[in-house]
């Protein structure tokens, strides 16, 4: 085990929490400070995560406590101007997604880490999560065959009420190129990149199908094709219930999961051709039965879709104090980033 090293978290709001949780936790960490443009919010985060010190100006806050690590967990817009000034302060970066609004913004602040000697790491934690590594070993295993198609699904009621949908205090996301949605697409990309190699093709439909001012986009479908490998992105505010779900299907198998309601299923050849329909009816129905006392164990537990973010967190301290490549590369963060830009292009759409 490494040293503990001395963090400091700028924002201090409901993203927050997950990740001044773990820092709370680990060995490999020692809060020194957070900082909010809200005294009370800070103040808060401090008490609750015995964080140190509270702070309302974040220079102040990397002068006095020079943090080895930064967790910039501010509106995307902010990242950039942040995180250059943290990195340039000594820090490591770790940064909210999108890490940048545009892929240009992305390369200016990782040039600048590769300058200052320095880490910078955009928040992919769902690649992290149990039900997704183990789709990534099915995959690696070639229990599925040869991968054909990926499919990314978020259906999230942002309209109807939720905090997206307060035109007397319109959230900051707004402002982004795809609105709301782009919050949110960084997730859908770099789940599809996980098993997506490459891509030639890219065709999009962003819908409005809400027709006010506030929103600028509350639907996305997309479809995005390298080789043989066709993948889709699909977001949409209207379909019931909420899902985050995955599927990746092989020539030999498909597996899926709802990273909202986790579950596993993988559905492949068992007990030679004619008996694999049945089989396989027999076993969804047991892992159905099994699904309902995971999900039951994991309400009382208190387990969240944020569990990624703590494997993420062990895995890039325990590399940051190794000296280490952290487990989100910048092939990973420029592959994301270059395919938002892509679903962003006028030229793609539909």
């Amino acid at each position: 085990m490494g040293k503990a090293l001395k963090v400091a978290v700028i924002g201090a709001g409901m993203i927050s929490k997950e990740h001044l949780s773990f820092l709370s936790q680990s060995e490999q960490a020692k809060l020194v400070g957070v900082c909010d443009l809200s005294p009370a919010a800070a103040k808060y985060a401090v008490q609750r995560f015995e964080a140190g010190a509270a702070y309302t100006d974040y220079q102040k806050m990397l002068l006095e406590t020079q943090p080895d690590v930064v967790h910039v967990l501010t509106p995307p817009q902010t990242h950039r101007k942040l995180a250059i000034d943290c990195l340039q302060s000594g820090a490591h970066v770790i940064c909210e997604k999108p890490i940048a609004p545009t892929y240009d913004e992305f390369k200016e602040m990782w040039s600048i880490a590769q300058q200052q000697g320095k880490c910078l790491i955009e928040n992919h934690n769902y690649r992290f999560n149990q039900t997704i590594q183990a789709i990534k070993q099915l995959v690696d295993a070639g229990t599925l065959g040869q991968i054909q198609e990926i499919e990314v699904r978020m259906a999230l009621a942002i309209r109807d009420g939720s905090r997206y949908d307060d035109k007397n205090l319109p959230s900051p996301l707004h402002k982004l190129p795809a609105g709301v949605i782009h919050d949110f697409i960084t997730h859908l990309s770099y789940l599809m990149l996980l098993f997506l190699p490459d891509w030639e093709r890219v065709a999009v439909a962003w819908s409005n199908h809400g027709n006010d001012d506030l929103f600028k986009y509350d639907d996305l479908d997309a479809i995005v094709v390298g080789g043989s490998v066709h993948g889709r992105i699909r977001f949409s505010c209207y379909t019931q219930p909420d899902c985050f779900t995955l599927r990746v299907r092989g020539d030999n198998g498909f597996a899926e999961t709802d990273l909202f309601q986790p579950y596993l299923r993988c559905v492949v050849p068992r007990g030679g051709k004619q008996l694999s329909p049945l089989i396989n009816q027999f076993l969804s129905g047991y892992e159905l039965l099994q699904k309902s006392f995971i999900n039951f164990y994991r309400k009382i537990m208190q387990k969240t879709p944020y569990e990624g973010l703590y494997l993420l967190l062990e895995k890039t301290y325990t590399a940051l104090n190794a000296g280490e490549e952290p487990p989100i590369t910048f092939n990973d963060m420029a592959r994301t980033s270059l395919l938002i830009e892509s679903l962003l292009k006028e030229e793609n759409y539909l």
